[in-house]
């Protein structure tokens, strides 16, 4: 009886919530998928059709062929790619600072780092783009590297700081009693150790760079310098949305995120463990 009673608890309080959240996060995804194959007909026929009857790739081709999907994704590539670089090595040898040495001024410091993270977005939009357009960088992807690091290093030095502490003193100190030098001993001993830490603020920073849609809105005005958020939001006219070519573009988008965060997985899941108990 008691273990019935077990069960039943635990379905009630786990196994139900879970998945009434799963399906919560997993529908808008399904459906996305689902009008991504359907022609333009059934995606607005009555009554909703759940699965496409006719399934097709037009609109698959006709995101990547009509809209310079390619480009936009490049364009994706190239900032993140170039943010998530700068970000590492900046956020890693700032955190190595924070968790190894002792100075005047270091809790006020990392309270800053943290008061950074309370700023809305929206309010940095006019004087970045004052700045940038003072500096001739407007749809330069240079201006988008610039902000979004500037965004992600206060949040990635604090997590690196983390992943940091949990590598044992001693290992760096018989590495320079061995003749290694402090960057020797951060090449050849912390790095090796950091990677779980490294390659989870990598993700971190590439996913928000990829996803960034505000920003890259307000820097870019030339349609061959578009991310892809703002290059899908160009489906949308004023009069009619091309729902078959944004759903097939979203799925498109989507692909990247996924294969990285399938790939790091086991990274991300060490990684973020070990920022807990630092």
């Amino acid at each position: 009886m008691f273990s019935k009673n077990k069960k039943v608890d635990r379905l009630l309080t786990f196994y139900l919530p879970l998945t009434m959240m799963l399906s919560f996060t997993i529908f808008p995804v399904y459906w996305t998928l689902n009008t991504a194959f359907k022609p333009e007909g059934d995606i607005v026929q009555r009554p909703l059709q759940y699965l496409p009857i006719n399934p097709t790739v037009e609109n698959f081709a006709m995101a990547w062929n009509n809209v310079g999907f390619a480009v936009f994704m490049k364009n994706s590539l190239i900032v993140g790619i170039s943010t998530v670089v700068v970000v590492l090595i900046c956020s890693t040898l700032s955190g190595y600072a924070l968790a190894r040495f002792e100075f005047k001024g270091k809790r006020a410091f990392l309270l800053m780092l943290l008061c950074t993270q309370f700023i809305p977005r929206s309010m940095m939009i006019i004087p970045l783009f004052v700045i940038f357009k003072n500096l001739g960088l407007i749809s330069n992807p240079l201006a988008l590297i610039i902000t979004y690091t500037a965004i992600e290093i206060p949040f990635t030095t604090i997590l690196m700081s983390g992943f940091i502490k949990n590598v044992p003193k001693e290992l760096e100190e018989a590495a320079l009693i061995d003749g290694c030098t402090k960057l020797q001993s951060l090449r050849f001993v912390v790095f090796p150790l950091l990677l779980p830490g490294i390659v989870a603020t990598a993700v971190f920073t590439f996913i928000y760079t990829w996803n960034e849609f505000l920003i890259a809105l307000m820097l870019t005005n030339q349609q061959s310098k578009f991310t892809l958020p703002v290059g899908l939001s160009t489906m949308m006219g004023e009069f009619n949305v091309n729902y078959g070519a944004l759903a097939a573009g979203s799925i498109i988008a989507l692909v990247p995120a996924v294969i990285l965060f399938a790939y790091a997985q086991k990274h991300l899941v060490n990684g973020m463990g070990g920022a807990v108990k630092g």
